[in-house]
C-alpha cells in the first residue's frame, strides 16, 4: 500500500498583523480584529458604533504611524517569525506531516488557509495557536474561526486542537534561554508584562461569574486552569522558580489596556512607580507573546523607557519573545506529537 506524504496537516495560528504600515491596511486590520465578539465582549449594535464610529476611524492614523516604527525590511515581525517557525517545524516533522500558517486577522487567513487543507485530503489536522496562556479573545476566537469553516466540509478528518501550553518544560526553557544573556543581578527589579484583558472576560471563565476569590496568583485548579490570569501566574511561578527569583524582586503585570476596568497592576504604572522608588535599570520578560510585535518592541521597548526615564530610571531592557528559538520549535512539536 502507498503511503500518503504529509497524511496530516497541521495549522499553526498566531494573531494577525496589516498588511503593510499603511492608514488603509491598519484600518483594515483594527477593523475585523476589534469587530470580534471575543475581542470586544458588548451588545453587537454598541459594538458596531464604538468600533466603526469612534475607536479605528480615529485610531487607525496614529497606529499607522506606529507600525511604521515596527515595520522591518522583512516586514511584519510577528508574521516574519511566524513564517519562520512554520519552516522549521514543518522541516522537523519530516514527511508525515505538513505545517501550515494562518492568522486569526488579515492574511494568510484562516479560511483560505483551511481552504487549501481541505483539497489536500489529510486524515488528520492538528490546529496549534501560538498562544500559550488561553484566552478566549486569542485562543477562543481563533479555533472558533477554525471550526465555523470545517463545520462546513462535506467531509471532516480527525480534528485535534491544542488550546494552551503555558506549562510546557520546553515553553519555559525556550524563554530562560532568552534570558541567559541578561544579568538579572545588574537589575533592581523584573516585571513579567502580559497582555491583558478585561476583568469581565477572566470572570467569565467561572461558574459564579466571578474570578476574584479562586487563588489565582498561586495556584492552578479544576477551576481555574482555564483562566487566562490564573496561567500567567503560573507560567511566571515556573519561571521565577527557575530563575532564583524572589518574590520582593519581580512583579507580574498586564500591559496594553483600554480602559480602568482590565486586569492589573497595569505594566505601564508599575514602570512608573519602580522609577519614582529609585530603579535605575529593570528587565522586562513578556511571556504571553511568542513573537515580537507592536506590543514588545514599541510598547515596552519603547514607551515603557520613556516612562520610565521621565520618572528616574535609566534602562528598560526587554527579554526579547522566542520567536524562532529552537527550543519553541522543538516545544511545538513535542505538542504535536504528544500531548
Amino acid at each position: 500500500m502507498n503511503s500518503i506524504k504529509g497524511k496530516t496537516g497541521v495549522l499553526l495560528i498566531n494573531l494577525g498583523t496589516p498588511d503593510s504600515p499603511s492608514v488603509g491596511n491598519v484600518r483594515s486590520y483594527l477593523s475585523q480584529f476589534l469587530n470580534d465578539p471575543r475581542v470586544i465582549d458588548i451588545p453587537w449594535l454598541l459594538r458596531k458604533m464604538l468600533v466603526n464610529l469612534i475607536i479605528v476611524p480615529f485610531r487607525a492614523p496614529k497606529s499607522a504611524k506606529i507600525y511604521k516604527e515596527l515595520w522591518t525590511d522583512q516586514g511584519s515581525p510577528l508574521l516574519y517569525y511566524s513564517e519562520r517557525v512554520q519552516s522549521m517545524l514543518d522541516t522537523e516533522l519530516g514527511d508525515d506531516f505538513t505545517v501550515h500558517l494562518a492568522m486569526r486577522y488579515k492574511n494568510p487567513s484562516i479560511p483560505s488557509v483551511l481552504e487549501e487543507m481541505r483539497k489536500l485530503n489529510y486524515q488528520k489536522i492538528i490546529v496549534v495557536t501560538m498562544f500559550p496562556q488561553y484566552a478566549s479573545a486569542s485562543t477562543g476566537s481563533a479555533l472558533e474561526a477554525v471550526m465555523d469553516e470545517i463545520k462546513r466540509w462535506w467531509v471532516i478528518p480527525d480534528v485535534k486542537f491544542i488550546s494552551q501550553y503555558y506549562d510546557h518544560p520546553l515553553f519555559i526553557d525556550a524563554i530562560l534561554d532568552r534570558a541567559r544573556k541578561y544579568n538579572l543581578d545588574e537589575y533592581d527589579h523584573v516585571l513579567f508584562s502580559y497582555h491583558g484583558l478585561p476583568v469581565r472576560q477572566v470572570d467569565k471563565v467561572y461558574d459564579n461569574g466571578v474570578c476574584e476569590g479562586h487563588d489565582c496568583e498561586s495556584t492552578i485548579t479544576e477551576e481555574n486552569q482555564y483562566c487566562y490570569k490564573a496561567t500567567c501566574y503560573a507560567t511566571t511561578r515556573l519561571l521565577t522558580e527557575k530563575l532564583g527569583l524572589d518574590k520582593s524582586r519581580y512583579t507580574v503585570c498586564f500591559q496594553s489596556r483600554l480602559d480602568k476596568n482590565w486586569l492589573e497592576p497595569f505594566s505601564d504604572k508599575v514602570v512608573e512607580q519602580k522609577a519614582k522608588e529609585g530603579a535605575k535599570k529593570i528587565l522586562i520578560f513578556s511571556p504571553a507573546f511568542t513573537a515580537d510585535c507592536l506590543e514588545t518592541i514599541i510598547e515596552i521597548g519603547d514607551e515603557y523607557q520613556e516612562i520610565f526615564e521621565e520618572h528616574g530610571g535609566e534602562k528598560v531592557q526587554l527579554v526579547e519573545s522566542l520567536n524562532d528559538h529552537p527550543l519553541w520549535v522543538d516545544c511545538l512539536k513535542d505538542l504535536i506529537l504528544n500531548r
